[in-house]
This record gives C-alpha cells, sequence and structure tokens, in this order.
C-alpha cells in the first residue's frame, strides 16, 4: 500500500517502531530513520543509485536490521502544485517498494527540503566539500522530520480532543 495521506499512513504505522525516509535522486538517495516514538529524525546515509534490485536490497537490509515499519518517500511536487517527472518517478518508487517489501509507503511533499537542508548545514558551518557528501540524507531527515512533526501536532490536537470528549469539557 502507498498512499499521501499522512493520516491512513500513521494509522498503518502506529506501532513502536522506526520509519525510513528516502529522498530519491537522480544520483544518489539520501537515507533517515525515526526514533521508535516517532519525534526525532537521523540522518543515516547516502546511496548511490544504480539499479532498481539493488535499491530495493539495500532498503530491505536497513529495514529488517532497524525494525522499520513504514517508508516515506520525498515527493518533489512543483512549487505551482503540479506533478512533474520527478514526482512520477517517486511514484513509480513508491508502487514497487510497496508491493516487493509490503510495508506501508507515504509519498510526503518535499518542496524546498534540498535548500532547508542546505541553509542547516551552512548555519552549522559545515564546509561545502563535506556539504556536498551529506547533503542527500539530510534532506532526507528534513523530510522525515516534517512528517513527524505534521503528525506529533496532530496527534496532540487529537489527544486534546479526547480529553474534552472524555471529561465532558464541552
Amino acid at each position: 500500500m502507498f498512499t499521501n495521506d499522512p493520516i491512513k499512513f500513521n494509522k498503518e504505522t502506529n506501532k513502536d517502531k522506526a520509519l525510513l525516509c528516502l529522498d530519491p535522486g537522480t544520483k544518489n538517495i539520501g537515507i533517515a530513520i525515526s526514533d521508535i516514538n516517532k519525534k526525532v529524525a537521523t540522518p543515516i546515509e547516502v546511496i548511490k543509485f544504480t539499479k532498481y534490485m539493488d535499491l530495493k536490497n539495500k532498503i530491505k537490509e536497513l529495514a529488517d536490521k532497524r525494525s522499520v515499519q513504514g517508508i516515506i518517500i520525498g515527493y518533489p511536487i512543483n512549487m505551482d502544485g503540479s506533478i512533474g517527472p520527478k514526482a512520477q518517478s517517486s511514484n513509480s518508487l513508491a508502487d514497487n517498494l510497496s508491493s516487493d517489501l509490503k510495508l506501508p509507503i507515504l509519498l510526503w511533499d518535499e518542496r524546498l527540503s534540498t535548500s532547508g537542508a542546505e541553509r542547516i548545514l551552512i548555519s552549522s558551518d559545515i564546509s561545502r566539500k563535506k556539504r556536498k557528501k551529506v547533503i542527500d540524507k539530510v534532506a532526507a531527515s528534513y523530510i522525515l522530520q516534517g512528517y513527524l512533526d505534521f503528525i506529533n501536532k496532530n496527534n496532540s490536537l487529537w489527544d486534546n480532543v479526547n480529553l474534552i470528549i472524555k471529561n465532558n469539557f464541552f
């Protein structure tokens, strides 16, 4: 199953297990992982994109090793909201991984993630040479953190609504 609905994805992945995030590019794929409480995203590695089978095997290995229960894939929607070739490529990747790995997959809007990651690295005084090596995994972390912040904000909202209903505060 793959979706672009974060609420549906959250219902499928609400166990205390990690989420993996991929920031697919034409040459490299950045990878990040969440903690089991789904609060913090951590960049873990950059892999060179060669062929799909190698990528699938690497992701399966990471998912098994780290007890991953779902995958988030950066979805590069154009700034005007339209779907271009890069977004279609993410769609294809999500579709293939979904059937091959049998894990829930979310396509998450990644607009401006690379520039956000770049700003973080520049503000941390990371050299241009080092930034080039880590930008993809930091961008994956940036994408994943955006999802985690969204879900935790919504969880807090629903927790408060449930508390109000439970205690008849209305």
